[in-house]
């Protein structure tokens, strides 16, 4: 839905013009997979899929949410009762980043608002960050607060770890706010410094695919929370602040020095090596070797499949077919437990290789994928 539907929407619902559009997208990861709750290195870029929302400032406290994706009327809240955990529906999120602006004391007076997305849902490409940030950066506009986009980010994942209780990282609503047009987004967790790394597959011949296995995945299901907890033990078991501070020349040590704790070592060794991934994929990427990241895509698939363990068997066809029909890496992206993976390719191969992945699942009697191209869009910005 454009910014045009969705502004005429908008008027329908609540009477009157919004003051303004703005958009938000979701994101493909490229590289670095749960590494950026321990402190690590990530490299999301944009999708062209959207969240859009109009919206408008109210003086009296209320909060209106509508969503042309979910049927029934505007929900209406009250600001003074916001809290953590009163809400297990979709309008924790954008409930949440109002309630998180006011909790950090930015005067927050009300909101009508009214969103369409495109991004595909539990698909692991960030549809709840790019709600999020949309709500986030409409009401930055809206009530002149002036907040850089890194901290908003943090405001969009406070709404999420705290009001929604999803214990995600920084990176998704960093993904959302930040990335530019043609370029991954080179991410430091820690101190949240960026760099923007070209990234223009076409003009290198190639393209980079997305299969979403329509198996949907949940943040909030204990899974994603067990893997977090491993990595906070691993680190105080080691004796560090977060498992970023081991080194990867280092790994062998870190991993005797841990013993027999079997499960721990297992994530240990994943966050180590998948940041090391990332620090390769920069500096090929930035001596123009795109080709080149390709199987260091693969690795992090292989990392996430037996180390990590977030893979499942939809995700696997969906990589080891990619890999057959002759694509130059593929992995699994986003949380795990479903949702896509990605496959780079030549531009030649790209009917191939979906027709070969498409075939691979009705074989198997899954769930037939989407399989679309992903393309670094622009990050977060007003439309109207």
């Amino acid at each position: 839905m454009g910014a045009q539907q969705v502004r005429a929407r908008f008027t329908e619902l609540y009477g009157a013009e919004p003051e303004g559009v703005w958009a938000a997208p979701g994101r493909v990861n490229l590289i670095g997979e749960h590494t950026d709750y321990n402190d690590g290195f990530v490299m999301p870029f944009a999708l062209p899929h959207q969240v859009t929302a109009a919206v408008s400032r109210r003086t009296d406290g209320r909060l209106r949410l509508h969503s042309a994706d979910v049927e029934g009327e505007a929900v209406e809240l009250t600001l003074d009762a916001l809290a953590p955990g009163t809400d297990e529906n979709w309008t924790a999120y954008p409930a949440g980043v109002v309630w998180a602006l006011r909790e950090a004391g930015h005067p927050v007076t009300g909101a009508d608002i009214h969103l369409s997305s495109t991004v595909p849902t539990g698909a692991g490409l960030s549809s709840s960050a790019a709600l999020e940030v949309v709500v986030a950066l409409a009401l930055d506009d809206l009530f002149g607060l002036e907040l850089p986009r890194w901290k908003l980010a943090r405001l969009c994942q406070r709404a999420e770890n705290v009001y929604v209780g999803a214990p995600t990282g920084i990176m998704d609503q960093t993904a959302s706010a930040c990335c530019e047009e043609g370029h991954a987004l080179f991410l430091d967790t820690r101190d949240l410094s960026q760099r923007q790394i070209p990234f223009d597959l076409a003009a290198g011949g190639l393209r980079l695919l997305v299969v979403d296995t329509q198996v949907k995945h949940a943040h909030s299901g204990g899974e994603y929370g067990k893997r977090r907890a491993g990595c906070e033990k691993g680190a105080a078991l080691l004796g560090v602040d977060a498992l970023r501070d081991v080194a990867y020349d280092g790994l062998d040590a870190a991993l005797e020095e841990l013993g027999d704790e079997a499960e721990v070592r297992r994530l240990v060794r994943h966050i180590v090596t998948e940041n090391r991934r990332v620090e390769r994929v920069v500096e090929l990427l930035t001596s123009g070797d795109v080709r080149a990241i390709g199987p260091v895509l693969t690795e992090g698939h292989a990392s996430l499949r037996d180390d990590f363990r977030i893979s499942c068997p939809e995700l696997d066809l969906a990589v080891d077919t990619a890999l057959a029909a002759g694509a130059l890496g593929a992995r699994m992206t986003g949380g795990g437990f479903g949702g896509s993976a990605i496959a780079l390719a030549e531009a030649s191969a790209v009917d191939t290789l979906t027709k070969a992945v498409e075939e691979a699942f009705a074989a198997a009697g899954y769930t037939a994928p989407r399989v679309f191209e992903a393309v670094p869009a622009p990050g977060a910005r007003r439309l109207a």
